[in-house]
């Protein structure tokens, strides 16, 4: 052998729902490089969670990001999640390339973005998110969530899942390998979900198809299409007050059956939401160093939630004029219960284009996004049957004296976003030295219309908000790197309440007054230091970092007269510290170990105005901010055996900005074990996995619902006017359940 060359081959295999059984962590701690704190998830810890479960819920270990489940399957939208003390409203998402989520509600809607046997990868950027990403309100960070590449071979994957909760899902993807000798590859898939209320009547039925095709040729040209629709029809969880919760628990619910007069029957309290979302990824090599990416953007949905509520035939307003006689039924009495029916409809196109000029040592991009929104909303009233069901659409609406239909208000919105964006980095030392500097320029037009009588026909405003940043990272070692960066962001008030009047259809009082040229928005000054190692014994990941708030916004729900209203209250100004961190161990005898945790310091900075006066909040620990949080797990693989353990610890977190009531702390934990067999016949590596949610069955509130400012009488800081308090509504942690699920390729 002597004066030949010596060559080693080392192959390695993917089981058929993509796991390498190699990722760090066990799939929860990823490396990365970028010059700020990026966490995330990967196909080895996707693939051992319940199937049911959704990108956000995916998260829960990753330090810094608090997940409030209302269901253990974790199919539902009916949670929030929360980084670094800043909730779901105040992130930004990206999809295959597109802002997947509702971009004036700000509400990600995770559940219908891509099954999970489709999901490659998910990954959070809390602190500083990619300058050229389709979205202007990530001032909390970016979830980005990726979907896998079609198999370069004809094939596919089946999953059948059975469980607690009567949960039953069935899924099948067919990969089509290549189409003839085009270079194009592509996989659709189809799953049909149904559970039962884990507490409560009700349950969940879910519909949903994806689909991505890609071709890729030459020296960097591709393209990626990416299609998902969703159709889910649920029954909704109560969001009990505190006094509730001690007094009943998990049996505060929604009432089974219908007396003819009870608002609280559960089929008065369900929605249905129709999602059609669809991308075209597109990049090409326009010249040696010169890359321009395309990616146009549709979004769609249909929706509709219902609430109980009563109408007097002989007292009731359309908008401020009377209405009364209602046309109530032929020989009904004057007072009904009613179901209200919140119905709208929303249309988003946008494209986002990125110029990348690569010249020596500097990376020069030029980014372009432009967003535009159509939406509509109306609610109505519907009179049920004597068996209490009622039209769920709005298609049988109450009608007013003069015939019109009985509505709360009459929205039509229309919102237009351009950004410019420019980076530019710079490499020095052999590449071990970038500097990034940044700005983008994000410009926002906002028109609404209401054809409610006695409110304002048209409002609008337009904004224009400047955001540069900076960022430095040092590779000490090829293990060892620091970076530090400075960012600002903003995010104007989420939902259409400040744009339109609302009406109480019983008294014609405004409910809702339009906020004219619009809420200030929320605006934030942030920095972070921090650290990683990736080495033979250990990987490490640490972030120092700071924000400063003006104008704070904090996202609530309420019920008004059986709609749910979404409204912004103001927190003023706000200063947030803390670290976060995470460490994994290398594998030892097929375990792998993975860490993380974080502390927060989070602080109102000034008093909130109230009634004339202001209400003491200066100083005190703000709203859904856990001092403490961390997670640990442990993962096993060795190439049949299976498992992943997880340990939850989120603190207590107050409800009110004056302090005076809050959340529990509490623990939960997760269990996933399973066996992969040989090939039979024509199954590929058959494998039967158990998933156990919320071991110990713990009794729990998981999050907030509505936030109050207060949830007792106040005395302001003038000394003598009485604040009234208002009681939070929180959501309810979810059960012990068990799934088994048969996976297998083909």
């Amino acid at each position: 052998m002597a004066g030949k060359a010596e060559e080693i081959t080392v192959s390695s295999g993917l089981t058929p729902n993509g796991v390498s059984g190699r990722s760090a962590g066990g799939g929860m701690m990823p490396k990365q490089t970028d010059p700020f704190a990026k966490s995330g998830v990967t196909r080895d810890y996707i693939a051992a969670q319940a199937p049911a479960t959704n990108a956000l819920t995916l998260l829960r270990n990753v330090p810094g990001v608090v997940v409030a489940s209302a269901d253990p399957t974790g199919a539902t939208d009916r949670m929030s999640v929360s980084i670094r003390g800043m909730n779901q409203n105040e992130l930004g998402y990206e999809l295959e390339g597109m802002n997947p989520s509702d971009v004036l509600y700000y509400s990600p809607t995770s559940s219908g973005w891509a099954d999970t046997e489709n999901i490659g990868s998910v990954t959070v950027t809390p602190g500083a998110p990619d300058l050229m990403a389709p979205t202007f309100s990530a001032v909390g960070g970016l979830i980005s969530e990726k979907l896998r590449d079609p198999s370069h071979k004809f094939g596919g994957l089946l999953d059948l899942t059975y469980g607690g909760n009567n949960m039953r899902r069935e899924f099948l993807r067919l990969d089509s390998g290549e189409w003839g000798h085009t270079g194009i590859h592509s996989f659709a898939s189809f799953s049909d979900t149904q559970a039962s209320n884990w507490r409560g009547p009700g349950g969940l039925h879910r519909w949903h198809v994806d689909f991505k095709a890609n071709k890729k040729w030459g020296d960097g040209n591709s393209i990626s299409a990416f299609m998902s629709y969703n159709d889910v029809q649920e029954n909704l969880y109560t969001y009990p007050t505190m006094a509730q919760w001690n007094a009943y628990g998990i049996n505060y619910n929604y009432s089974k059956n219908f007396t003819g007069s009870n608002t609280n029957y559960y089929k008065f309290h369900q929605y249905e939401w129709k999602h059609a979302r669809a991308s075209v990824q597109m990049k090409f090599k326009l010249a040696e160093g010169l890359n321009l990416s395309v990616t146009p953007y549709i979004f769609d949905v249909d929706g509709t939630v219902q609430g109980g509520s009563t109408l007097n035939q002989n007292k009731a307003f359309l908008g401020a004029d009377s209405a009364t006689p209602l046309q109530f039924p032929d020989g009904s009495a004057s007072s009904q219960v009613a179901q209200s029916n919140d119905t709208f409809h929303e249309s988003t196109f946008g494209i986002n284009s990125v110029l990348d000029w690569k010249k020596g040592h500097n990376d020069l991009q030029f980014g372009y996004w432009y967003s535009y929104i159509n939406y509509a909303e109306d609610p109505t009233y519907s009179l049920p049957d004597a068996a209490g069901n009622a039209s769920r659409w709005g298609q049988d609406p109450v009608l007013t004296a003069s015939g019109a239909a009985l509505k709360q208000w009459d929205a039509h919105v229309i919102q237009q976003t351009n950004t410019l964006s420019l980076m530019d980095t710079y490499s020095l030392l052999h590449d071990r030295l970038k500097i990034s500097v940044g700005f983008k320029e994000a410009m926002i037009t906002r028109t609404a219309t209401n054809l409610m009588p006695g409110a304002t026909y048209a409002t609008g405003f337009s904004d224009a908000q400047p955001l540069p940043r900076v960022a430095i990272s040092y590779q000490i070692t090829p293990r060892d790197q620091v970076y530090i960066n400075g960012t600002t962001a903003f995010r104007e008030a989420a939902a259409i309440t400040p744009s339109v009047d609302m009406f109480s259809s019983s008294t014609g009082q405004m409910t809702s007054r339009h906020v004219t040229g619009g809420i200030k928005p929320e605006y934030s000054i942030a920095e972070e230091l921090g650290y990683r190692h990736y080495g033979k014994y250990f990987n490490l990941s640490l972030s120092f970092f700071n924000y400063n708030f003006t104008n704070r916004q904090i996202t609530s729900s309420s019920l008004v007269e059986g709609t749910t209203i979404t409204t912004s209250l103001n927190g003023g100004g706000q200063t947030t510290r803390g670290i976060s961190g995470e460490i994994s161990l290398p594998r030892w005898h097929h375990f792998t170990p993975y860490f993380s945790g974080q502390y927060l310091h989070a602080t109102t900075d000034n008093n909130l105005a109230s009634n004339g006066t202001y209400l003491p909040t200066a100083g005190k620990v703000a709203v859904l901010s856990p001092k403490f949080s961390g997670a640990i797990g442990l993962s096993y693989d060795d190439g049949h055996v299976f498992g992943n353990f997880a340990f939850n610890y989120v603190g207590s977190e107050y409800s009110t900005f004056m302090n005076d009531e809050k959340i529990p702390s509490y623990v939960t934990a997760n269990l996933g074990i399973g066996y992969r067999f040989n090939d039979v016949f024509f199954l590929k590596r058959p494998q039967l996995q158990l998933n156990l949610t919320n071991l110990g069955n713990n009794h729990y509130l998981s999050g907030a619902w509505g936030l109050t400012t207060n949830a007792h009488n106040t005395l302001g800081t003038d000394g003598h006017t009485v604040i009234k308090g208002g009681a939070p509504t929180y959501i309810t942690g979810g059960n012990f359940t068990g799934l088994v699920s048969f996976t297998s390729g083909f």
